[in-house]
């Protein structure tokens, strides 16, 4: 708005022309004007002239400037129409606004290029009541429409006063607009000119401003005006407020490179420069570590580069920040592996209770490590369900081993990046955790723990697991690219023990390069002796108690086992004996006691009620009602598995969020039932009379697998011949319509898990026998396996 005010530019009837007004109100009345009837019609296309308003016009087309001489020639009053549509080259009546104004030509110009300017005033409002002419310019019979006559009031002062005060504030805002715009406002004593005149200045449409020229109140004319100057100072004011912070950021910008430059003199004079001691230091750095030929090259390579680089610039913290990373990592650091066997053996038992395969395991890299001196360390991926002590035995070996221990967590990664770092070209890059563990630990060949390592996430940012694969294989990781290093890194001598719960989420790719070694839950026995070893003494140490203050006696541990917890790990067991603690804690702190001896009355007083019951639906003798063995991530658990009939067509129901293969075993057992009724002693006429419902409870968890499948048969057999199990009996196994029972796995899982629960028989496929060989025979001493190959044989030891 205001732009370039008093400054006459050219401008065709096309486009818009900065608005002039005289100063003088007199000159502005159009009461002693007299118009003709009939006037020649002047279209304009970006703009609307008002009354009072002198507009300064560059006419271009042939039709306009007939129009314009013909009224210079006459009267000198011309009607100004503005165009509907702006496209429109030669508009008629029906393309323009009837309602404009009637404006005097004061001077017609003769331009230096040829064109001709016409500068008009607006006198008064008008409205076409007929065309009479279209050729050699449009002519037309218009109605002078009269303004309406106020008195002044204090409305239209305040109306008059906040248009001015608005205006003055855009002037002062816009640096291109004259500062004797200001005093020309100030001069402006008509509201009905004051308003045209702003209303010419305003960067709004063609349809706006022709809105402001057809209204007649002058209060809605003259608060429509002051909307629209309102929207156009608040453009202005943010236009002006982003316009000072950026001059200021460049200010700050400009002074930061003159103190800088002018510091960096002053050092010189002195004989101080920072960033050249910086330099020499790592060059320093650099000689007196040991590494690789070609990682000493690279690094002296870098250093070259960044004496050639401005301190100011971006790239030089950049740079400065990688060679750091490349002095801190531990290139061909080691440490010295302890070679004492014994002592390894002695602080892998110490640490952890049973285990003894992964113990063996790591005896034996100890062996051959004693005997040939060098050879790549395994990958070693420990399987089992929670709480068995798969992470603590990473701190275990590294102990023995006399090595540094690094853990990282993959559990919910998703990023590739965060295994092999980023380019160092991208702000805020760094190395991937791999080189970042091994920069903490200060060695290259540390026990790098890669926990839940079944848990890593994929997503458009690539996958984690595959970025492994040359982590984990040991013919490549001996080369390990980092994208952030852009160097080879060994990670050859790095001990390698991850971690999982189930392979069935670990890609083929990478479950191939590690070593496989499946650690099984605690019988009740081992939990026994794990919680009195290790978790007792470490819960009382937490709380703050000593050895001769509290007593956990045997019955109590196999008291919390049973009834309290319900795992293969001893997680849970850990968190009950805590609560033991806690309860002895307060009653010595607050003098109840001097020591507490905890009896297994006062457990349910601590712990509440008893959580686990041994006596679900074994005692239950019930048809229809079998109890199976299943294997879960969480390590074993007993499946009860119901089968129903009631009248109907023989429908086959399955309830209990099954899964595809546990539904083909149900179907399997129920056709050889009925391909065999005469050997069960089934009326056939049942299979058609009755319909079958079977349901595993539990509906909320998921469940799937062949192992059931002895199970079901023996469910729907009982139900058929309405006869209960034998009591204490459960069983496991896979079944084919030939009626042949098949091995199944996680045989020491389910049997810890039917001993947990009381259960006194378990019928097996005969295969998995040499499974149940290679459980400890303390733990498994009160328990009856049945061996069978066929279901016959199951029915037979099941229902008698």
């Amino acid at each position: 708005m205001f732009t370039d005010l008093f400054f006459l530019d050219h401008l065709s009837d096309e486009g818009e022309f900065p608005p002039i007004i005289s100063l003088n109100d007199d000159e502005l009345t159009d009461k002693d004007d007299v118009y003709p009837e009939e006037l020649p019609i002047l279209a304009l296309k970006n703009t609307v002239l008002y009354p009072g308003v002198v507009l300064p016009i560059t006419i271009g087309r042939d039709k306009s400037i007939e129009a314009v001489k013909a009224a210079y020639d006459s009267s000198k009053f011309i009607a100004v129409l503005s165009q509907k549509d702006l496209k429109n080259e030669d508009p008629l009546a029906d393309d323009l606004y009837h309602l404009g104004s009637i404006a005097r030509i004061i001077k017609l110009l003769r331009m230096p290029d040829g064109s001709t300017t016409a500068i008009l005033q607006g006198r008064a409002r008008c409205n076409l009541r007929k065309l009479t002419k279209e050729t050699p310019f449009l002519k037309g019979i218009f109605d002078v429409v009269a303004e309406e006559e106020v008195e002044s009031d204090m409305e239209l002062d305040a109306i008059m006063s906040s248009i001015k005060d608005q205006s003055r504030r855009i002037i002062e805002l816009s640096p291109q607009i004259p500062s004797e715009a200001s005093a020309m406002l100030e001069n402006m004593t008509n509201i009905s000119y004051l308003i045209n005149f702003i209303a010419s200045n305003l960067n709004l449409s063609i349809t706006q401003k022709q809105e402001i020229l057809e209204m007649t109140p002058l209060r809605d004319k003259g608060k429509l005006v002051l909307k629209h100057l309102g929207a156009q100072l608040q453009l202005v004011e943010l236009r002006s407020k982003i316009e000072n912070k950026a001059r200021v950021d460049i200010e700050k910008q400009q002074r930061d490179y003159f103190l800088n430059q002018q510091l960096k003199t002053i050092q010189e004079e002195l004989g101080q420069n920072p960033q050249q001691a910086e330099i020499n230091e790592l060059a320093l750095r650099g000689k007196k570590k040991k590494w690789p030929t070609y990682a000493y090259e690279h690094f002296v390579k870098e250093l070259n580069k960044i004496k050639r680089i401005n301190p100011q610039v971006a790239e030089y913290s950049v740079t400065l920040n990688y060679l750091d990373v490349l002095l801190d990592l531990p290139w061909d650091a080691y440490t010295k592996d302890n070679f004492d066997l014994k002592r390894a053996r002695k602080v892998l038992d110490r640490d952890h209770y049973g285990l003894d395969k992964v113990k063996e395991r790591i005896i034996e890299h100890l062996a051959v490590l004693k005997l040939k001196g060098d050879m790549k360390s395994p990958i070693i991926c420990l399987v089992g369900p929670p709480g068995v002590g798969k992470t603590s035995l990473g701190k275990s070996i590294a102990k023995a081993l006399k090595r540094k221990f690094v853990r990282m967590s993959l559990g919910g990664l998703h990023d590739e990046s965060e295994i092999r770092g980023h380019r160092k070209t991208y702000i805020g890059a760094m190395p991937g955790r791999i080189i970042k563990s091994l920069k903490k630990s200060g060695s290259s060949n540390p026990v790098f723990i890669l926990d839940e390592i079944d848990k890593i996430g994929k997503d458009f940012r690539g996958d984690p697991s595959s970025a492994l694969l040359e982590v984990l294989d040991p013919e490549q990781n001996g080369t390990f690219y980092d994208n952030y290093l852009e160097l080879e890194y060994d990670l050859s001598k790095v001990l390698f023990v991850a971690t999982a719960n189930s392979l069935n989420s670990i890609q083929p790719a990478l479950l191939d390069r590690m070593e496989i070694i499946h650690i099984s839950g605690y019988s009740t026995e081992e939990k026994v002796r794990i919680a009195q070893k290790h978790l007792v003494p470490q819960q009382r140490k937490e709380h703050g108690l000593k050895a001769n203050q509290v007593s956990l006696p045997k019955s109590v541990i196999i008291r919390l086992i049973q009834d309290y917890t319900r795992e293969s790990g001893v997680r849970g067991l850990s968190r009950q004996i805590a609560g033991v603690m806690r309860r002895a804690a307060k009653m010595i702190a607050m003098d109840e006691a001097s020591k507490v001896t905890i009896s297994t009355d006062m457990i349910e007083d601590i712990l509440g009620p008893t959580k686990y019951s041994f006596d679900k639906y074994h005692k239950l003798k019930v048809p229809g009602v079998a109890i199976g063995l299943a294997w879960t991530q969480v390590g074993g658990d007993v499946l009860y598995i119901e089968a129903s009939l009631h009248k109907g067509k023989g429908k086959l129901t399955l309830t209990g969020n099954l899964g595809d293969v546990m539904k083909e075993s149900a179907t399997t057992a129920l056709s050889y039932i009925r391909a065999h009724a005469d050997t069960f002693k089934i009326d056939e006429n049942l299979f058609e009379q009755y319909d079958i419902h079977i349901h595993v409870p539990e509906g909320a968890i998921p469940k799937d697998g062949p192992s059931a499948g002895i199970t079901m048969m023996t469910a729907l057999t009982s139900a058929f011949r309405n006869l209960p199990l034998k009591p204490y009996i459960a069983m496991t196994g896979e079944i084919t319509l030939r009626g042949q029972v098949l091995p199944v796995g996680g045989i020491k899982e389910k049997v810890l898990a039917a001993k947990r629960m009381g259960i006194k028989k378990i019928i097996l496929c005969a295969e998995n026998e040499k499974n149940v060989r290679q459980i400890p025979l303390d733990y498994i001493k009160d328990i009856e396996f049945l061996y069978v190959d066929r279901m016959e044989e199951v029915i037979k030891h099941a229902l008698g």
